[in-house]
């Protein structure tokens, strides 16, 4: 197998992982995850140490 072969299947096969990802990452089942990050800087401030709210 020659050096061009090998550096073939893994472009190959890092494109397939891309696609993957990608698909995973715009799946109907990530929507609500995506949607609840997208809310945290809108969250008020976070509780301190101490349990007060700062």
């Amino acid at each position: 197998m020659s050096i061009g072969t090998i550096r073939g299947l893994l472009t190959l096969a890092t494109f397939a992982a891309f696609i993957a990802l990608w698909i995973w990452a715009w799946s109907k089942h990530r929507k609500a995850d995506f949607e609840a990050a997208a809310m945290l800087p809108l969250e008020s401030d976070a509780v301190d140490t101490r349990g007060e709210q700062s």
